[in-house]
């Protein structure tokens, strides 16, 4: 039993060495994108030591139930750290296109850390003004207008020269020593790494996307003529913006061409659990979302939900839910056949319906915002 409060102490320790690394790799001279955000952090983090501090001389490290929040808490740093040194050290133009998704994690890691701290024995009555002020620091992590606005353009299939100047404005913020030529051909070289580290992984969003910042470093400019971009709102995991973004090309470099496989798996359900969930209790609003957009608007939901109901009393409801799964495959030219339709909806209804949203999703179909589909983000569309 000796050795549990020499764990728990070291562990305090420990945290609070990964809580001083953190604030000094969040100073503006180490943080080269996020920077606002890493400062956010680190402020939060700067009072996790200071109460660490008090908690070292206290006798709560003692106690052998402070060891497993305290190890908690101590992951969840590390977490933190590697997020800050991410953005130190990761490409730029990477770390502002998974822009929403980094501002996420930032989220989350504050969270976890409070989360972990809370669970620490008697804490609360130990420095109870301390940790109410930590509960009341509640950071808001979010991206810059001006990164928003170079996110927009590096996303883009195809670049002008006004795109240029925006992009050019971002990278002289990374890199001030550097012309524009030499921010562009260092941030190829950490794409480059980067990209050798997602194929060893196996990660081929990750790939597509960084493939296309290296296309973006050697072809800055390179509009054509004819197409008009609306819009861009990103807040979107990796598989969504790189299925984007081969989508996009894809319509640029030769309207005709169309994809023959499903970019989105049947059975990643667990990629948005949140849809998952939904249409596990819900099947009829996905459903209906589906048809909506698949028709372009000529079936409301309301209708939808109607003749699956109908459907369902006389022939049932996977009679009429393969028939919209039909129509999404030809439109995007999916090699499968009526059998198959049928049965993967007879077989796995709700992996069916969440596979059908996230492609129309993933493809960017009709993005027409409706009042039906305000919920979920538009992804780019070309006028």
């Amino acid at each position: 039993m000796a050795s549990f409060p020499q764990a728990s102490a070291a562990g305090a320790l420990e945290a609070l060495n990964l809580a001083n690394m953190i604030i000094i790799m969040s100073s503006a001279q180490n943080a080269t994108t996020h920077r606002t955000n890493c400062e956010q952090l680190s402020e939060h983090v700067r009072l996790i030591g200071n109460l660490l501090e008090k908690l070292k001389s206290t006798d709560l490290t003692k106690l052998p139930a402070t060891k497993e929040p305290l190890d908690g808490l101590e992951e969840a740093l590390r977490k933190a750290l590697r997020l800050v040194e991410s953005c130190r050290d990761k490409s730029c133009l990477y770390m502002l296109a998974m822009g929403w998704n980094v501002v996420y994690q930032f989220r989350q890691v504050q969270d976890e850390i409070d989360h972990f701290l809370r669970l620490v024995p008697l804490i609360s009555l130990v420095h109870e003004f301390r940790m109410q002020a930590i509960e009341e620091d509640q950071r808001e992590y979010t991206l810059e207008e001006v990164d928003v606005e170079a996110q927009n353009v590096i996303l883009k299939p195809n670049r002008t020269k006004k795109d240029a100047d925006i992009l050019e404005k971002s990278l002289s913020r990374r890199y001030p020593e550097l012309d524009f030529d030499e921010a562009l051909q260092e941030e190829k070289d950490k794409l480059n790494i980067e990209l050798l580290c997602s194929r060893t992984n196996n990660d081929a969003d990750q790939c597509r996307v960084i493939e296309h910042l290296i296309d973006v470093t050697e072809n800055v400019v390179n509009d054509l003529p004819g197409k008009k971009m609306k819009k861009l709102l990103v807040n979107e995991p990796t598989y969504v913006i790189s299925g984007y973004i081969s989508n996009a090309k894809s319509s640029y470099e030769d309207p005709d061409l169309k994809q023959s496989e499903w970019q989105a798996d049947l059975f990643a359900c667990s990629r948005d659990p949140c849809l998952s969930l939904k249409t596990c209790v819900y099947p009829c609003g996905t459903f209906s979302w589906i048809a909506n957009k698949v028709s372009q608007g000529k079936i409301s939901r309301e209708r939808a939900i109607n003749d699956l109901m109908a459907y369902s009393l006389f022939c049932g409801c996977c009679c009429y839910t393969c028939c919209m799964r039909k129509k999404l495959r030809e439109h995007f030219n999916i090699e499968a056949g009526v059998c198959d339709d049928f049965l993967t909806h007879l077989m796995c209804c709700c992996c069916a319906l969440v596979q059908e949203w996230r492609e129309l999703e993933i493809r960017g179909f009709d993005g027409r915002c409706s009042t039906t589909s305000s919920s979920r983000n538009c992804l780019l569309q070309f006028a």
